[in-house]
């Protein structure tokens, strides 16, 4: 009664979506227990969250729960609904869904300001990690990633190249050749990147998927030599990103190659180096009209 807002006397003979009229919590559809089927046993039990409308006009979040009555041979008499106010549990849902959109905050701001650290360093990769973020989000959209997964990836590109600031400015806009001690060097920027990230706590793993960038297909990658299955499918995306994004743009000892040698180098190397799917995806991205680098 207290619930509902009728009380046992008034309730008495009315009908039952009169008393206790429930709606979708999210499309506001108005909702009827099936009794016709529950008695016919074509149903069993019924238990949901629903919202329910107070005579009052109020509108309560309740768990609700029907369960059929049986007699000593199994035949379906009746029913039992029960339901519980769930006012309090949902207000705590929300809280704690904003302090975690608040975190989320302050951890975009800090892998922001990280990025521009790295990328002051070394000019000739300014906007190298926004644009490869640009296309690594839209390859996983293509692949119909979960949201959490595409969120994680968005931060791992982010900051993919954060292990770069242990890398002197020198080497890094170095023209011409580099010397192999330097690019020894340069290859030690995963492992780095991901020591960097294992001290932040993040919702997604970040420091795991930075650290696995430059991983292959068929194990020739580095740091670890992973390959297949044994590299993050966050990871895949991300490589074939970062390899399109930097293939098609300026380095300071070449100058830029054009988007279709980039994918070239992808097409010649799918399920080879690049994941096949990811691959697949990447081509077809950047085949789209509105495909640009931002």
């Amino acid at each position: 009664a207290e619930i509902t807002g009728w009380k046992l006397d008034d309730a008495f003979n009315k009908n039952l979506r009169e008393i206790y009229p429930i709606f979708s919590e999210k499309t506001d559809i108005s909702l009827i227990i099936p009794v016709e089927k529950i008695l016919e046993g074509k149903r069993t039990r019924i238990h949901h969250e629903v919202m329910l409308h107070s005579k009052s006009g109020a509108k309560v979040p309740i768990y609700q729960n029907v369960n059929p009555i049986q007699d000593e041979g199994g035949k379906t008499t009746g029913l039992v609904v029960t339901f519980s106010d769930i006012t309090q549990r949902k207000k705590a849902e929300k809280q704690i869904k904003k302090s975690l959109e608040n975190q989320r905050e302050v951890i975009e701001g800090v892998a922001q300001a990280m990025a521009f650290t790295i990328e002051t360093r070394d000019p000739y990769t300014a906007g190298h990690q926004r644009r490869v973020t640009t296309l690594a989000v839209r390859i996983a959209k293509e692949m119909k990633l979960e949201q959490d997964k595409i969120e994680g990836i968005r931060m791992a590109s982010t900051l993919h190249d954060i292990g770069k600031i242990y890398i002197p400015a020198e080497i890094l806009s170095k023209p011409g050749k580099i010397s192999e001690v330097e690019h020894n060097m340069i290859k030690t920027h995963p492992k780095v990147g991901a020591d960097i990230l294992k001290s932040i706590e993040f919702p997604w793993p970040v420091s795991d998927i930075v650290r696995q960038h430059h991983e292959r297909m068929d194990g020739s990658g580095y740091p670890d030599g992973l390959s297949g299955e044994e590299i993050l499918i966050e990871a895949r995306i991300l490589a074939v990103a970062d390899v399109i994004e930097a293939m098609a743009s300026h380095r300071p000892y070449r100058a830029a190659l054009s988007l279709e040698d980039a994918l070239n180098e992808i097409r010649r190397n799918k399920g080879i180096l690049y994941d096949e799917k990811a691959a697949e995806a990447a081509i077809k991205v950047c085949s789209e009209e509105d495909f640009h680098f931002s």
